[in-house]
């Protein structure tokens, strides 16, 4: 049954032990305890349902993981010695961008059953939305590390909803191509996976071309939306809403998964797009206004600041609340200097993303969900 704004409850998913298992993330060291003070400070978990994180089973893990892979990766985290276990970390692309590190498959338990909690949160019926911007982590394959991705959440998380709705939607917002999630569901009709994502030569993943459709029974259930660098506010969600509109009609989902990366924010280190948390905003009051089951996922964001921000900012529109300007003193509250405000400004980067172009790659995927048979 459809929830209406004003009946909206939301699920926040939490632990002081998940928060410390999330900080020891190499690449994001210390960003999830940011993202939840920032949150706790505005006084926003008096108006949602905490529940409790909890840790996955290990058996859990393997209804999208190859035992092998979980095999290596818990003998790298109990492994002092890396170089004893160099060939196999290798093999398994524990190597290089995704090095393991003693506690990573601690750290993979948390997140995968953050996540799986959240989702349960929706099938229950104890929330409508639910949150749990420790997750997101949508590059992990079945058997392989990849892009700072241990354990792939997200993947988990759409499995356990998939117990009790027959249609769900992924949506990935990240500056990356959701490729893992992808690929795990590329040759199925009961998932449809719709990713935004910079497509440059050299650039990570290197996959997410809009010709990549999925296959199989999967075949147009997989949507890729290449965008280039510069992309605002405005255009970025005008293409949002003209392919989310017709996603939405063609394929009818019954619960959705928004992956909200905020690598895509104004002064992140990977200087390519130029939106702010508004425009993201606006992208997730589009999904939510749709008033299905919704979970929230985190991802990529390397300001941890801004990610902060954005996340705080996506927050309180799942609650329809609007926040002050002015960030409140907390524990971190001389990294939002210099101006301590919750909201930013797009920069001057220059847009390289060429209307024609967007309206072709639109069109191309009207076609495209022309075909489906649901």
């Amino acid at each position: 049954m459809n929830i209406s704004k004003r009946e909206r409850k939301v699920a926040y998913v939490y632990h002081p032990d998940y928060l410390q298992a999330c900080n020891t993330l190499p690449k994001v060291k210390g960003r999830a305890s940011m993202v939840h003070s920032l949150i706790t400070s505005y006084g926003m978990l008096k108006n949602m349902v905490c529940v409790t994180a909890s840790k996955a089973l290990e058996s859990e893990l393997t209804l999208f993981h190859s035992s092998d892979y979980l095999d290596c990766l818990k003998q790298l985290s109990n492994e002092e010695d890396e170089e004893k276990y160099l060939e196999e970390a290798e093999v398994f692309g524990l190597t290089y961008d995704c090095p393991a590190w003693p506690g990573v498959y601690e750290y993979g338990l948390w997140v995968a059953g953050a996540s799986m909690k959240a989702a349960q949160c929706l099938t229950m019926g104890i929330s409508n939305v639910a949150i749990n911007w420790g997750g997101g982590w949508h590059h992990a394959k079945r058997d392989e590390a990849s892009g700072y991705c241990y354990i792939n959440d997200a993947v988990l998380a759409i499995l356990r909803l998939r117990k009790t709705y027959e249609r769900v939607l992924y949506v990935d917002l990240d500056l990356h191509h959701g490729d893992g999630v992808e690929d795990a569901f590329s040759a199925t009709s009961k998932v449809m996976t719709v990713s935004f994502h910079k497509v440059a030569p050299g650039f990570f993943p290197g996959s997410g071309s809009l010709s990549n459709v999925g296959m199989s029974k999967g075949k147009y259930y997989t949507v890729n939306i290449p965008l280039k660098d510069g992309i605002t506010d405005d255009k970025y969600f005008s293409t949002f809403k003209n392919v989310m509109s017709v996603v939405h009609e063609s394929f009818s989902p019954e619960a959705v998964v928004c992956q909200c990366g905020a690598d895509g924010l104004v002064g992140d280190p990977m200087a390519t797009y130029n939106l702010t948390p508004r425009g993201i905003g606006k992208c997730l009051e589009w999904i939510l206004d749709w008033e299905l089951p919704t979970l929230l996922l985190g991802g990529g964001g390397y300001n941890y600041a801004n990610t902060a921000r954005c996340w705080t900012h996506l927050t309180a529109v799942a609650l329809g609340e609007e926040l002050s300007k002015d960030i409140p003193e907390h524990q971190y509250f001389t990294e939002y200097g210099p101006d301590y405000e919750l909201h930013l400004e797009a920069g001057n980067r220059h847009d390289l993303n060429d209307d024609h172009e967007i309206n072709d790659l639109v069109e191309t995927i009207k076609e495209n969900m022309e075909c489906l048979k649901v």
